[in-house]
């Protein structure tokens, strides 16, 4: 994983380093995903647009910490299961809705759990989401509309997943208390510990 060192503004290459000083001063800290995309300066500025434009969708913000978390727990990616989860109590998700994205369960309120249902199809069916399954959507709610809007949330996600998958990106210290292991890598530790 030394492929992809963690950098600060003073180190990163190129532009990179001009956006960490930005990230820095709007969050009060860099984020280790932020300081490990900036290894490749346009993989950060398109991971730090999507996640701006992700913002600006009409989704309200603990329907867009909903689909957050939804791609990251399939995704399995550690880093922004831990981390989203801090920011979907922020956005006033309550902790069984947190703790059913976090599984894969189903939520409560009935149009965050359509919400949930259609990104889970959207990621796993590669948008071949079944006319059903998005009728549900809309049916709950939702509009033609958000059913777009969604992409920029995968996609945001997806690039951040997949990097702190490449790089093995550490938690931040904020993560600490909602730090969350993967499914597929619980097995893993099971069986070590087992044999």
């Amino acid at each position: 994983m030394t492929h992809f060192p963690i950098h600060t503004a003073e180190t990163a290459p190129g532009s990179a380093g001009a956006t960490l000083g930005a990230v820095q001063s709007g969050w009060g800290f860099v984020p280790n995903l932020h300081a490990t995309l900036a290894n490749a300066p346009v993989a950060l500025e398109a991971y730090g647009t999507l996640f701006e434009l992700a913002g600006r969708t009409s989704l309200s913000p603990a329907a867009q910490q909903v689909a957050f978390l939804a791609v990251s727990a399939i995704h399995e990616c550690e880093y922004c299961v831990s981390g989203h989860s801090v920011l979907a109590r922020n956005a006033g998700l309550d902790a069984a809705a947190i703790e059913a994205l976090r599984e894969g369960g189903r939520l409560a309120d009935p149009k965050l759990e359509a919400l949930r249902s259609y990104v889970a199809a959207l990621v796993n069916l590669r948008g071949r989401v079944p006319p059903a399954e998005m009728a549900a959507f809309l049916a709950a709610g939702h509009t033609p509309a958000q059913a777009l809007e969604l992409l920029v949330v995968v996609a945001a996600k997806t690039i951040s997943n997949y990097a702190n998958h490449l790089a093995g990106t550490p938690l931040d210290p904020f993560m600490a208390r909602t730090a969350w292991v993967a499914p597929s890598r619980r097995a893993r530790l099971a069986t070590a510990e087992a044999a």
